[in-house]
């Protein structure tokens, strides 16, 4: 049976709110300004959020739904992409079921509501995959599937849109959390330990390993467990959990047959002067040269046994060691959602490497460098540089050129912010920064 139109399932009326605000255009939200409303979640803050939130998400979900029903290749016919695309319909419609927000009251139901949106969409990437799984199935055998930029180009719109949405709700749901954990302010944590983040992600990836293969390679973590930065925990165990699933996987796969102990899984928490460097290495054997193109490709994986349509996402087994083949395309989107990126480089046979570079505080930029372990051959290194916190020093000294009066307080409490002073300290800043005599000579020139 030819799938339904939206025009055919919804209601006029829907429709028409739906172009409407599929047109406007979306709002950026950084997390200097989260930090900063969510520092003091008042009820005035609180409900200014909220407001934004019923005007923003609207717009950002009407534009996905529009999108999901314009797919090339028939994507947007396939049974997965129409659910992905009712459950988009059906948000749209709940958020709009607001006229508007104008008390605590208000606020709270809206709340409520939009943490119904956050689960209802808990599943979108899995059966989004699943969607992507069924057009391959309807491909041509001589189409490459790099080749499909269309599709590609959508889903790395669609996935990051998902993960902004998501993050503005959490954090808005997260500031009514009636006993925040210590360091916090919402979604986001001042003082994060990638160490920590990284043994709960590798023994969340151990499990899955454990109960597909019977064993699972050690995970040996190396770096000063005291070190911390701001971030947000959930992304980086994502991220780390994936990168690690990948290594668990290569190594088992290449040792169960052999007399030989598996080597364990090496993650580096590398603290610079600049950089955070989270490097995972293990000997798995790597990746040919022609397959690294086929890595960030959603309708590629290197698994023998694609996904059952009848999978219970929700189920224990759905998490899988692979099989969805988005996981490095994500995984990359959620490193340059806070301006970091995602690099893969292999060489075939000996050592794999992954690795996550994070940069500190507010205002760190640099390159990720891939480095062997005692001279040993690089294999695979996945490389994630997770973006700063609010301005960097190329952003912010435009500004400061711009203003007659550097101790305009207005810019001062933008300053202030953007670097996380009162979050992360002063002296920490001092020592986290590039240049500490540019950051000393900014927080004098300002007042700070």
């Amino acid at each position: 049976m030819a799938a339904k139109k939206l025009s055919e399932t919804f209601s006029k009326n829907l429709m028409v709110e739906l172009q409407k605000w599929g047109r406007m255009k979306r709002t950026g939200v950084s997390l200097r300004y989260m930090m900063k409303f969510g520092s003091k979640p008042t009820e005035k803050n609180l409900l200014i959020s909220a407001q934004f939130l019923h005007k923003e998400l609207a717009i950002r979900i009407a534009r996905r739904a529009l999108e999901l029903e314009k797919l090339p290749y028939g994507l947007s016919e396939k049974p997965a992409v129409l659910k992905v695309r009712d459950w988009y319909l059906d948000s749209f419609r709940d958020v709009r079921s607001f006229q508007g927000i104008k008390d605590s009251n208000d606020e709270l139901a809206f709340t409520k509501t939009i943490k119904t949106i956050k689960l209802r969409h808990k599943h979108v990437a899995p059966t989004m995959a699943l969607g992507v799984q069924q057009l391959k199935k309807d491909l041509d055998s001589k189409t490459k599937t790099q080749d499909l930029i269309e599709i590609h180009q959508f889903l790395d719109r669609f996935f990051m849109s998902r993960i902004g949405i998501r993050m503005l709700i959490g954090q808005h749901v997260a500031l009514h959390d009636p006993n925040p954990q210590p360091d916090c302010i919402g979604f986001i944590h001042t003082r994060m330990s990638p160490m920590e983040v990284a043994r709960n992600a590798s023994e969340d990836a151990r499990s899955i390993c454990l109960r597909e293969y019977g064993s699972a390679p050690d995970v040996n973590i190396y770096g000063d467990p005291n070190f911390t930065f701001p971030y947000v925990p959930p992304h980086l165990h994502l991220m780390v959990f994936e990168l690690v699933k990948n290594s668990l996987r290569a190594v088992q796969e290449r040792y169960m047959d052999s007399d030989q102990v598996a080597p364990p899984i090496r993650i580096i928490v590398a603290d610079g002067i600049e950089d955070v460097t989270i490097k995972i290495s293990d000997e798995g054997g790597g990746i040919p040269r022609r397959g690294l193109q086929k890595l960030f490709t959603y309708l590629y994986s290197t698994a023998k046994n694609p996904l059952d349509e009848n999978l219970n996402f929700g189920s224990p087994d759905a998490v899988t060691m692979a099989g969805y083949g988005c996981g490095l395309p994500i995984c990359r989107l959620y490193a340059r959602y806070f301006g970091g990126d995602l690099q893969v480089i292999s060489m075939e046979g000996y050592v794999r490497e992954e690795a996550s570079r994070s940069k500190l505080g507010t205002i760190l930029r640099g390159q990720a460098l891939t480095q062997t372990d005692g001279g040993a051959n690089l294999n695979l290194a996945q490389m994630v540089g997770l973006g700063p916190l609010g301005l960097r020093f190329d952003e912010l000294e435009p500004r400061l050129r711009r203003s007659s009066a550097p101790t305009n307080p207005r810019l001062a409490e933008e300053v202030y912010m953007s670097l996380g002073l009162g979050i992360v300290g002063v002296k920490e800043l001092l020592n986290l920064a590039p240049s500490p005599y540019k950051v000393r000579k900014l927080i004098q020139d300002l007042g700070l």
